[in-house]
């Protein structure tokens, strides 16, 4: 493994993914009316549940196991959200949080699975994994939907944070890896950050057939004939 990639910007964008997606997890179970026990797991499942599952893949040691202070960040969020009320985290707030979280964790993600010879389209799924999976484990455990089952952008963001650092890290070119980090993570923050405001969403499968049976339904409803594909309209 090439050591030099793993620098202090990417231990601060750990830990600032660490802690969001740790208050993230935490907040379920506050909103859940659950014991500190179960706030804790949730804090500590969401903080590290994206890089432990990137570690293992990669087959490098998991990353929380060998740092004292990880686990100490998720329960110490966790012990921040028994102290204050809910309603000081809802909004979009959080959502712009979850966002910064969210693409310093691919950018962290895709460039420590560089860093383990992984090959490029591995190493920019690794930093999607690194950004969701904690999210998609807290959901499974609490029975709520999932963030990857909705059209938002949010999975797609952390591909753009992803893609874009592994690929301006391997151009033969000399760009630092900071600015490619940097960069890479204000792109898919921006673009995650801009779902947030205009609710931008990514279409779905089958929508139109959804909506055609729907406006077939509703003039059956009100007594109207569908007009038939083959017909013509008569002055």
């Amino acid at each position: 493994m090439d050591e030099t990639v793993l620098t202090p910007i990417l231990d601060w964008l750990d830990f600032a993914g660490i802690a969001v997606f740790a208050l993230s997890g935490a907040l379920v179970a506050a909103r859940e009316r659950q014991t500190f026990v179960t706030m804790g797991f949730f804090a500590l499942v969401t903080g590290v549940g994206g890089g432990t599952v990137r570690d293992l893949l990669i087959d490098a040691p998991v990353f929380w196991m060998q740092d004292p202070y990880v686990a100490a960040v998720c329960l110490g969020t966790a012990l921040i959200v028994w102290f204050t009320p809910v309603r000081w985290w809802d909004g979009k707030l959080l959502d712009y949080a979850d966002a910064l979280g969210l693409a310093a964790y691919a950018v962290l993600g895709s460039a420590k699975a560089l860093a383990y010879g992984i090959p490029p389209v591995p190493a920019a799924l690794m930093g999607v994994i690194t950004g969701c999976v904690g999210g998609v484990i807290r959901d499974v455990v609490a029975g709520r939907p999932s963030i990857i089952m909705q059209p938002e952008l949010y999975v797609t963001a952390a591909a753009l944070s992803s893609v874009m650092t592994v690929a301006a890290m391997l151009l033969p070119v000399g760009v630092s890896n900071w600015a490619i980090w940097i960069a890479a993570f204000v792109a898919g923050f921006t673009l995650r950050a801009a779902a947030i405001r205009f609710e931008w969403g990514l279409p779905s499968y089958g929508k139109s057939e959804v909506e055609e049976g729907q406006r077939e339904r509703g003039q059956k409803e009100r007594g109207e004939q569908a007009p038939s594909p083959n017909s013509s309209v008569k002055d």
